[in-house]
């Protein structure tokens, strides 16, 4: 038999063509699922870091909530009656006395309360 040399003839050219065709979407598939990949691992990641940054929020909150409950001011004295009587008003100076001894009561909120008891 004789062979030609030069071109190929058609069913050569349709072989290589259908081989180069194959080929080509193997690999255009290939690519596709790897984007696609990439794309779902970058979207988990951008969830997973949204979800730290919600859970970090949430915490701070927590925490400003405890440090304003923690920094309220106590609630102050009731104001003591004005008495008559000498008896009352050392014993409405006792009481004032301890609770700056406590802490409750600071030097100028002391010297005020007493302020209006003695006068």
């Amino acid at each position: 038999m004789l062979r030609r040399v030069g071109r190929p003839g058609l069913i050569g050219m349709a072989a290589r063509t259908a081989v180069v065709a194959g080929t080509a979407t193997a690999v255009s598939g290939s690519v596709q699922r790897h984007q696609q990949e990439k794309q779902y691992q970058a979207y988990e990641a951008q969830q997973a870091a949204a979800a730290q940054q919600q859970a970090a929020m949430d915490a701070a909150a927590a925490q400003a909530v405890a440090r304003a409950q923690q920094a309220a001011p106590p609630p102050p004295p009731a104001a003591a009656p004005a008495g008559a009587g000498g008896v009352d008003l050392v014993a409405e100076l006792q009481k004032l006395a301890q609770l700056q001894q406590a802490g409750v009561l600071t030097a100028d909120e002391f010297a005020a309360a007493k302020a209006r008891l003695l006068s």
